[in-house]
């Protein structure tokens, strides 16, 4: 944190940027900005300069610690404890901070939290615009940051102010990157310092410092200059502190270490410490006398490097001293986990009480959020553990949850630590570098590593072996099966151990790889229908429903995961259900609810920090059919699947533009997309792909691949035997026999759905087959009912096709006019949708997690594009009912 108002030297255009913010902020906009660069560059002394020029603003601030990253939502608490006593939030929310905060039971989702933050500053700022000041944000524990930049995110439309600086990180957000100064401000600044240097000295430092105002000042008092030029800035402004130490007396040393121990900057414990350590009296006024720490209400190092110059430079047995006193005046019962780490500090050798407490520490960390934290605590018990077993334990903890916490890398490391001769032990090891290997998008290593762990345990545990044998499975369909890993998958789990009871899930995916969709749909169908399929793989088991053409299904598991998320709040299964529900609005023709549910899957995926999930997006604008628009989506969705290697992902962009092709009638292109999106039989994809190719195939003349498609197809949908599968059977056997029964069959069967556009898509290719028999009022009447249900869905190609057929048959057709809520984002029509349907602007806050005065400020944008100006005329527009 910054002491007092320091002269400023340069940085005029930053400077503007704050004073902007500020200025916003007293109008009643709000705004973020993250000063970057390297340690000692003047992002502390920008921080000074906002915080002066925001008088008449509450100003609220927190800083990170390099001893902090440990413990969850640290940093967040010393932001938002000013106001708590101020706000009165509801109470979901406030039990949400509590929980957060360690003040009450529950385990707090980053999403919540971050809603419950955003109302506290909102609040808040009701009164007063609030300015939020964030010192060394690269050192915050990983919770408190996704929320900081949950808030970022979102305060645009209120009077709060973030500025936050950080060395490295937080790149999506607006910011500034710190260089050195000019050469004329160096010399300033050098100037200001009143030192007395010959200009030999002068320039060296100049030379050394690369225009870092914190080596300019420290430097030439610490003869810091004369470092080697390899290291750092960093390293030699942390020897010129380090030198400020040499001359001290060892009690104000001792006293110096205690504080740069101890992150939390309270004077009672770092004076209750010092008593047990006997350090004397006289220490605190040298300490302060040395310029490195300030010794007021809260303990304060004059520059986050001090601190590590101080702590680097004691010696091990006073650091081990300083973290056993520690450890002993620090309350074991309302801070229990800095306790455990202090005395985790406190000694170099193993210590089983010492490790066990660590790991109480780490499941507190896992009930409030906290897995970084909890891996920081799994790893350092691994290290104090005696006993090898729990040593090995604690070491599988630690990387199970780095990986959680989204570090692959370091679980990957820690895994290489472990030795053991026990199978299980060696499964579990393999399992997780699976895990490991599928997040990090390498083809074919994780259900490898899967199938290595499912071979190990079959003889000891066959049906966790069988687990392995359905994980590998499940991965292999992510990866598709243009790589091999899929047929690899299936061959080997034909050897999977057999298990009492009647054939599983597994047993029905390998018949169905080896005997086909007849043999196999009845036993896949079955163990789909099994409830516990949907609560131990739901994504699974809605992949499989689709494969059925079973639409019923997977919308009772859609409604499952859907409940189950909301029930848990957790964020992975709510994006999982949302995007489920998206791509089920599509396929049965409701386009608004399939917006809606992309909108709020966006919004839960920018909550927790990761990108949305790209497919339902996919599939709406293939189906919406407007060309610009999905060829653009559909590129970048192929640029990123081929990245990341997930080959059912580039099956999904290849249907896509088959679809999209289709619609336009632009059937080459169609049958040359169709052709790969079903190449290599990729389960899901390739099912709703085969009637693109057979149309694609048919219209354009290449009869050998429409019969062929259309057996590998006639073969799933018989198997199926659902109305959808039947329908659309009949009607891609219709466009290679033509026969008219076929297109009535097609009719029937797709009338008992609630699939629009298959049955849209139906009357289109019926009228398109009736007029080039020539019965021109018959394919009329057909024609404009397709055109009628394709523009009603919003199918904008096929419905302009319909319309070339209509007026090819004769008909005097005016073109298709676009719904008025066309100009709306997808955020916007859904804020319209739940607007129009009575939601008040907080309810659709909570939603959408945004404050309601950000849903105003889009209510204003949907207005203004609509041309309307009341929430009542929303409502009365039917494309929003």
């Amino acid at each position: 944190m910054g002491t007092a108002a320091r002269t400023i030297v340069g940085r005029d255009t930053e400077r503007r940027r704050l004073d902007e913010l500020v200025g916003r902020a007293r109008n009643g906009e709000g705004g973020v900005l993250v000063l970057r660069g390297e340690a000692g560059i003047g992002k502390s002394v920008l921080l000074d300069h906002v915080r002066g020029a925001a008088r008449g603003m509450r100003v609220v601030e927190a800083s990170g610690a390099e001893f902090e990253t440990e413990f969850p939502f640290a940093g967040l608490h010393q932001l938002c404890a000013p106001l708590l006593s101020d706000v009165d939030l509801p109470e979901p929310l406030r039990t949400a901070l509590d929980a957060a905060f360690g003040l009450a039971e529950g385990t707090p989702e980053i999403f919540r939290v971050g809603m419950a933050a955003l109302e506290l500053l909102t609040s808040a700022a009701d009164a007063h615009p609030l300015l939020c000041l964030v010192d060394d944000a690269h050192w915050l524990d990983d919770a408190s940051l996704r929320v900081l930049t949950f808030l970022a995110r979102r305060v645009a439309a209120e009077p709060v102010v973030m500025v936050l600086a950080a060395r490295h990180g937080l790149d999506d957000l607006p910011g500034v990157e710190l260089t050195g100064l000019t050469d004329d401000d160096a010399h300033r600044l050098l100037a200001d310092t009143r030192t007395t240097l010959d200009q030999a000295v002068r320039d060296r430092v100049l030379a050394e410092a690369g225009g870092n105002p914190l080596a300019l000042l420290e430097l030439p008092g610490a003869g810091g200059f004369a470092m080697p030029a390899t290291s750092s800035v960093a390293s030699r402004v942390e020897r010129s502190f380090s030198d400020r130490l040499a001359g001290l007396p060892p009690d104000v040393r001792l006293l110096l270490t205690v504080a740069s121990a101890d992150p939390t900057g309270d004077p009672g414990l770092l004076w209750a410490a010092a008593e047990l350590l006997g350090v004397k009296a006289y220490a605190g006024a040298h300490a302060e006398a040395s310029g490195l720490v300030v010794l007021g209400p809260g303990v304060r190092f004059c520059h986050p490097l001090a601190r590590s110059a101080v702590y680097r430079a004691a010696a091990v047995d006073d650091r081990h001293a300083v973290h056993a006193a520690l450890a002993g005046v620090t309350d074991p019962v309302r801070d229990q986990d800095r306790r455990a780490w202090h005395r985790a500090m406190a000694g170099s050798g193993p210590d089983e009480d010492v490790a066990a407490e660590l790991d109480r520490s780490a499941a507190r960390a896992l009930a409030r959020g906290g897995v970084a934290a909890a891996a920081a605590f799994h790893e350092r018990a691994a290290a104090l553990s005696r006993d090898q077993d729990r040593r090995v334990e604690r070491t599988l903890a630690a990387a199970h949850a780095h990986l959680d916490a989204g570090a692959p890398d370091e679980a990957a490391r820690l895994l290489t630590t472990v030795a053991s001769d026990d199978d299980a032990t060696v499964a579990r090891v393999e399992l997780m570098r699976g895990r490991i290997a599928f997040v990090r998008h390498r083809d074919g290593d994780g259900p490898a590593f899967m199938l290595s762990a499912a071979r190990r345990l079959a003889a000891t545990d066959p049906r966790r072996s069988r687990d392995c044998y359905l994980d590998a499975v499940e991965m292999a369909l992510v990866v598709g099966r243009a790589s091999g890993v899929m047929d690899m998958v299936v061959e080997a789990a034909r050897s999977a151990p057999a298990v009492p009871g009647p054939p599983d899930l597994l047993d029905a995916l390998v018949r169905l790889a080896a005997e086909g969709h007849r043999a196999a749909s009845r036993p896949v169908r079955e163990a789909v229908a099994a409830s516990p399929l949907w609560t131990e793989r739901p994504a699974l088991a809605g992949m499989l429903a689709v494969e059925l053409w079973d639409v019923g299904t997977h919308g009772v598991i859609t409604d499952w995961v859907l409940a189950r998320a909301r029930e848990t709040g957790s964020p992975l299964m709510l994006r999982l259900g949302l995007g489920m529900a998206a791509a089920s609005a599509v396929h049965v023709g409701d386009f608004s609810a399939a917006t809606s549910a992309i909108a709020e899957e966006e919004a839960v995926a920018d909550a927790i920090g990761v990108a949305p999930l790209g497919y339902p997006r996919l599939h709406l604008a293939a189906m919406r059919g407007r060309a610009a628009e999905a060829r653009t989506m559909i590129g970048t969705f192929t640029a990123e699947a081929a990245a990341s290697g997930t080959g059912q992902t580039i099956a999904n962009a290849h249907w896509a533009a088959a679809v999209l092709a289709n619609g336009l009638a632009d059937y080459p292109a169609a049958l040359t997309a169709a052709r790969e999106a079903t190449r290599h039989g990729d389960l899901f994809v390739t099912a709703i792909a085969l009637p693109e190719l057979v149309e694609a195939a048919a219209r354009s003349g290449d009869h050998e691949t429409a019969e062929a498609a259309l057996t590998s197809l006639t073969e799933r949908t018989e198997g199926s035997g659902t109305p959808w599968a039947l329908g659309v059977g009949a009607y891609a056997r219709a466009l290679v026999t033509g026969d008219e029964a076929d297109h009535r069959a097609a009719l029937d069967h797709l009338e008992a759905t609630s699939l629009a556009p298959y049955l849209a898509r139906a009357h289109l290719l019926y009228g398109e087959w009736l007029r080039r028999q020539g019965r021109r009022r018959d394919a009329r009447t057909r024609l404009r009912a397709a055109r009628e249900r394709l523009s009603d869905i919003g199918m904008t190609a096929f419905a302009d096709r319909a319309t070339a057929e209509l007026r090819a048959a004769g008909e005097d057709v005016r073109g298709r006019t676009t719904g008025d809520t066309d100009d709306l984002t997808a955020q916007e029509t859904h804020i319209a949708r739940l607007v129009a349907g009575g939601a008040t602007s907080k309810e659709v806050a909570g939603r959408l997690f945004i404050s309601p005065r950000t849903v105003d400020a889009h209510l204003r944008n949907i207005f203004r594009k609509l041309g309307i100006t009341s929430r009542r005329q929303l409502r009365e527009l039917p494309t929003l009912r």
